[in-house]
């Protein structure tokens, strides 16, 4: 064998001095970190001090995302410091979040996306209950659905923001893709019975009708009760995301078998704090009117003509049962905006309430 030096020594040897000066760095930022949280403790005003700011932590990863040059893609490098960020918040403040469960839903893996692994989840068994935890300060935040690209929105959730005074803090969006799994015991059974939530059985209609044509079909509550429930039955299959199968240990046959490959999911985060510009917000508003010709249209108008993009209108009754309607209203911009700020007091004179929900960053990635 040649004595000359192995050409991968001196390769590994760069790798490894990269490696210390990123633990370094790390242990640097950490430190910066703990700094804030002490000025925060020491002044901090007449509120309490808050740690988690999503408006800064998306115009951070915006900005990382513009200076990337590769290899790595923009989107693994914000995966890469969302969790950078989420160790260094978790030194300031430790958060728990509630989110609607059983573990290993998609709404869980909304929560890691956005706060990342050093977080502390909390499951909850309905939106209600996760709504009435951060309101009662159980958690500091919560993670909730609010709209499928396929399906529409997630009409409780909206109902819930009817009587609550939450903020909405931040969005998630979160790519679907299902898999169809089955119990790790099982020796190739035939397929007997395939569970999964409503709208998972509906996203995934057609693989089923080609694969499994004529086998039942039974919703469940959530993607993850049907992956525990399939846990110890050989002959049951479940649909699920792969955390799901992850979770409870079941054996996957099929990934990314839904319908439609663009399926995505927002969430949204609440909170009791209102969020800051970042630069590329969105703004949610709850406005009630009564039941009269042109009602829809004068709210509307004033956002036509201050050339403020809608994203999204929802109608839904009023609880008053009076034949007025609740309308829910997405749009770009920051309510700091001296131009939504017109719009909001224009649609004040024409409805009977307008309730700001929140403004808050655009989902990054």
């Amino acid at each position: 064998m040649s004595e000359d030096k192995n050409p991968l020594d001196s390769v590994r040897e760069n790798i490894d001095k990269i490696d210390r000066e990123l633990q370094r760095l790390l242990n640097e930022r950490a430190a910066w970190a703990l700094k804030v949280a002490e000025i925060k403790q020491a002044d901090p005003g007449e509120e309490r001090p808050v740690f988690y700011r999503p408006e800064r932590e998306a115009q951070i990863l915006m900005r990382l995302q513009q200076e990337n040059e590769g290899p790595l893609s923009d989107e693994d490098i914000a995966r890469l410091f969302r969790e950078i960020m989420s160790c260094c918040l978790n030194l300031e403040q430790p958060l728990t979040i509630s989110y609607l469960g059983p573990p290993g839903t998609y709404t869980e893996m909304a929560v890691i996306k956005q706060f990342g692994h050093f977080a502390r989840p909390r499951s909850l068994s309905s939106i209600d209950e996760v709504f009435r935890e951060v309101e009662s300060e159980g958690a500091h935040y919560g993670v909730v659905p609010i709209e499928n690209s396929t399906e529409g929105m997630v009409n409780h959730t909206l109902d819930c923001f009817m009587n609550s005074a939450l903020q909405i803090c931040a969005e998630v969006e979160l790519p679907i893709h299902q898999a169809f799994m089955v119990s790790s015991k099982s020796n190739d059974e035939p397929i007997t019975e395939v569970v999964s939530h409503a709208q998972s059985l509906a996203q995934c209609r057609s693989w089923l009708d080609a694969n499994y044509a004529g086998v039942a079909r039974t919703a469940l509550n959530s993607n993850a009760e049907a992956a525990r429930r399939v846990a110890d039955k050989p002959g049951l299959a479940a649909i699920a995301g792969e955390m799901a199968a992850q979770r409870y240990g079941l054996r996957i046959l099929a990934k990314n078998i839904e319908d439609r490959p663009d399926n995505r999911t927002r969430f949204l985060v609440i909170g009791q704090q209102k969020t800051g510009p970042s630069g590329r917000d969105k703004t949610s508003i709850l406005v009630s009117t009564k039941n009269a010709p042109g009602a829809l249209y004068k709210v509307l108008e004033p956002f036509h003509r201050h050339e403020i993009s809608l994203t999204r209108i929802e109608t839904r009754p009023a609880k008053s049962g009076d034949w007025s309607y609740v309308f829910f209203i997405d749009f770009d911009g920051h309510q700091s905006e001296s131009k939504i700020k017109a719009v909001l007091e224009e649609v004040g004179q024409v409805a009977l309430e307008v309730r700001l929900l929140g403004s808050y960053p655009q989902a990054v990635v």
